[in-house]
């Protein structure tokens, strides 16, 4: 019986044949947990008794979330992160270095085929690298600490097939939100996904790893970017499911029609066509997030701004994944060029995607954002509405005020 991808990385990680449903013990390459979860992480392990954990080299930590420390309570947490890692000799990235998720492909802690878990939902981004990855508990992370295994039950798979390619102005953020809406927020719930087909062929990786990113705003325990075209630094074994493998449900989509998305409030999978939204009033846009905050996000960005300044009524406020995304954005220009225009950089990190720190919205306002959730409440304030959109999108936003298709923004760019 042909396997697809996830029963195929899960055999592999438990040395026996794994099929949709069975329940596996698995070795686990790499954890991560943020300054979310990683206090919860560290109180779990010690009270499981431990005392090293099982591989120092596969643990990693990020202080990401509420970073740098916006209060006293939150900057003892971090210390307990600091110390422990000092302790165990695990790898620790500061406030300010990025945020988690960029992190680990950035910095190669997670590699294709490989099988990770995270104390954090969107840890499915990794599925960019044709790896398993997913979100698991705090004290699930800690027991993995302990031992290096954990149990799965394997999910069965969606595949996603995808042809045509996408028109200028639309992006991968554009076709996830489409997917999203489409399928729903419970449409693959504790399931796998593949996204595989011609469009994605020629997507690079930072635009593979906006698709996997949102694939928990469908339900998926993981997602799945076909490898096919993948440009790594490094040599890997490009993984494939068999033909003959078993899904639970095919779905088929032509995407050069496809327009600009926006997700409305209050719920991921409330999307729209852009020619539908276009003209509400917004107050505030971001750039950021560990689905839209890397090199080529800010590159869009800049090619709309250039030259031109935001709406006086708009604060634009950007969140580089990283601190070497960010160094990059100073060395080409980009960075002056987004300054230039009006906007805000704030240190590397998740703060303003999940309301914990810098950037919370007033009531009744509008904000056009590149992140990957705008529940009630998602930045901050319960009382604010929050809209979904690509990099591109914010952009054209943030310049007239108001709700807008980039199209027309980036065809004068490229002039």
């Amino acid at each position: 019986m042909g396997q697809t991808l996830i029963e195929k990385i899960i055999s592999a990680h438990a040395d026996q044949p794994a099929f949709q449903n069975d329940i596996a013990i698995v070795d686990v390459d790499a954890v991560m947990a943020s300054d979310t979860t990683a206090p919860l992480t560290i109180k779990g392990f010690h009270e499981m008794g431990g005392t090293k954990v099982w591989d120092s080299s596969k643990v990693v930590f990020v202080i990401d979330h509420a970073a740098p420390a916006p209060n006293e309570r939150i900057a003892n947490l971090h210390s307990f992160m600091r110390d422990f890692a000092k302790e165990q000799e695990i790898t620790l990235y500061d406030a300010g270095s990025g945020i988690c998720h960029q992190l680990m492909v950035e910095n190669g802690h997670v590699k294709p085929g490989q099988l990770v878990l995270g104390a954090d939902s969107h840890t499915c981004t990794y599925g960019a690298l044709g790896a398993f990855a997913t979100g698991v508990g705090s004290t699930d992370l800690a027991a993995v600490l302990l031992t290096g295994k954990t149990w799965i039950k394997v999910p069965g798979t969606i595949k996603i097939e995808l042809s045509g390619k996408l028109q200028l102005g639309v992006s991968a953020k554009d076709l996830i939100l489409f997917l999203v809406g489409q399928l729903g927020i419970d449409g693959a719930t504790y399931k796998a996904i593949e996204f595989t087909g011609e469009a994605l062929t020629n997507f690079s990786l930072d635009s593979r790893l906006t698709v996997a990113n949102m694939a928990i705003e469908m339900g998926a325990k993981a997602g799945f970017v076909d490898t096919e075209g993948l440009n790594l630094s490094y040599e890997f074994n490009d993984i494939k499911p068999d033909d003959d493998a078993i899904y639970e449900k095919i779905y088929s989509f032509d995407i050069s029609e496809l327009e600009p998305q926006i997700s409305i409030p209050h719920s991921p999978d409330n999307v729209k066509s852009i020619t539908e939204v276009e003209g509400i009033t917004i107050q505030q846009a971001f750039l950021g997030s560990c689905t839209n905050g890397r090199l080529e996000d800010l590159h869009e960005a800049a090619s709309i701004l250039k030259g031109k300044t935001i709406h006086p009524e708009v604060r634009f406020m950007i969140a580089a994944a990283s601190r070497e995304v960010y160094l990059k954005a100073l060395q080409d220009g980009t960075a002056e060029i987004l300054t230039r225009s009006g906007a805000t950089f704030l240190p590397s990190g998740c703060g303003p995607c999940v309301g914990t720190h810098l950037g919370v919205p007033g009531n009744e306002e509008g904000i056009i954002s590149s992140t990957n959730r705008n529940f009630r409440g998602r930045m901050g304030n319960r009382n604010s509405n929050v809209y979904l959109s690509s990099p591109a999108t914010v952009a054209a936003s943030a310049l007239y005020g108001k709700i807008t298709n980039p199209l027309a923004l980036i065809k004068e760019a490229i002039k």
